[in-house]
């Protein structure tokens, strides 16, 4: 698992994909979903090292790579 410390750091999520850790937030909600099912979860916010689409998983599912 990571937390705010591994910031900028690569990190890899559960799937293999290695990319940089830019936040985690331990409350998040997705503002995606519609307001009645929306649910506060601890997220963390990974790119690809060279640029690209922002993706999202749970903090537990993230290791330094």
């Amino acid at each position: 698992m990571v937390t705010r410390a591994d910031i900028g750091r690569s990190v890899q999520d559960r799937t293999g994909r290695v990319g940089i850790l830019h936040a985690v937030i331990p409350d998040y909600e997705d503002p995606a979903e519609s307001p009645g099912e929306r649910h506060k979860r601890p997220t963390a916010f990974l790119r690809p090292e060279g640029g690209g689409q922002e993706w999202l998983v749970p903090p537990s599912d993230v290791q330094r790579a």
